[in-house]
């Protein structure tokens, strides 16, 4: 198997759509195979001397189409530089504009088929992301790399970016409605990934915030009801988080008049506002409720004693009396 070996500055280009086109006329044998390599080699080559990088990105995009396809023809590493070199005609491109549409041509053809390779996919979509000078261009191929690492499952190789996500925000300089899509993308790749539970929060926290509760965002606060219960249900499910900022949030305040979701959102200010007793009250009218939300009393009962003996300890001064103790937590210790 022919490899990409890199000799000049223009030579791997030329390397990649003689090597893909040798690839895809393998078949048709050297009286047909070898006046349609040479035509696709001229053609490329005055692409090059033109400065036609946009041109270039189509011919060598369509030449690569049988690697992507079926890559098993061809082994990983040359896959991967094949595709690399692909990706350094961004650094080429004689404008922002120009350099965006390559960056589309090329995430398109990486996303087509996301269960193939992902891990391999995504090495080149980060790779790409790190040759593009436009903050723009960088959040567009990080979202690309959000959907491909959902629709193929590979979410293990994306997930430790997320520590960054907020220096990428400050660094792309991204609005609030496109910040919404990317937490939300991100916590429905961390909704089911073991042990995560804090990362999932924090990313609901982050999505839920970007509503802001003014008019413009009246028509589509609606749409985050879901998430907010879901925002909700983790707290009060969680053993190690005590104190939240949900109550303030109007994407989570509107629960309260909605007839589907008031009493998880009277949940919520029980475990925030109010001690053991009132959440007791609230177990045994909604039973069910609870279930429903796989959420488990004894836990309940447990983290509700701890937010209580937090609340005591933050209103009284001094000592705390054993009786007041009792009193809220409704225990009985006897030494």
């Amino acid at each position: 198997m022919a490899t990409v070996v890199n000799t000049t500055e223009e030579e791997p280009m030329l390397a990649v759509v003689r090597f893909t086109a040798d690839l895809a006329w393998a078949d048709a044998g050297p009286e047909v195979a070898d006046p349609e390599v040479t035509r696709l080699c001229l053609e490329a080559q005055e692409h090059i001397l033109a400065g036609r990088w946009l041109d270039m990105a189509f011919l060598m995009l369509a030449s690569a189409d049988l690697l992507l396809t079926s890559p098993s023809r061809v082994p990983d590493k040359d896959l991967e530089c094949v595709l690399s070199v692909i990706c350094s005609l961004v650094t080429k491109a004689g404008s922002e504009d120009q350099a965006l549409q390559i960056t589309d041509l090329i995430c398109a053809k990486l996303t087509r088929q996301p269960d193939d390779k992902p891990a391999l996919r995504l090495k080149v979509l980060f790779s790409l992301y790190n040759l593009l000078p436009s903050p723009y261009g960088k959040a567009l191929v990080y979202k690309k790399a959000l959907e491909l690492a959902t629709a193929g499952k590979a979410a293990e190789y994306i997930i430790p970016s997320f520590k960054n996500i907020d220096s990428f925000v400050t660094e792309w300089g991204i609005g609030n409605l496109e910040q919404r899509e990317l937490y939300l993308a991100i916590t429905r790749i961390l909704k089911d990934q073991k042990g995560m539970t804090k990362d999932y929060f924090k990313f609901l926290n982050k999505y839920l915030a970007t509503f802001k509760g003014s008019d413009d965002d009246s028509a589509t606060i609606g749409d985050a009801k879901e998430e907010a219960v879901a925002a909700i249900i983790e707290f009060v499910k969680s053993p190690d988080l005590f104190q939240c900022d949900l109550l303030n949030i109007p994407a989570v305040a509107q629960l309260e008049k909605d007839e589907n979701y008031q009493l998880v959102y009277e949940l919520l200010k029980i475990f925030l506002t109010k001690r053991l007793e009132s959440y007791l009250e609230f177990q045994t009218a909604n039973t069910a409720l609870l279930k429903d939300y796989g959420l488990v009393h004894e836990e309940c009962i447990t983290k509700m004693r701890l937010m209580s003996l937090l609340d005591l300890s933050s209103c009284c001064s001094g000592e705390i009396p054993y009786s007041a103790i009792t009193e809220s937590l409704q225990v009985n210790w006897f030494f």
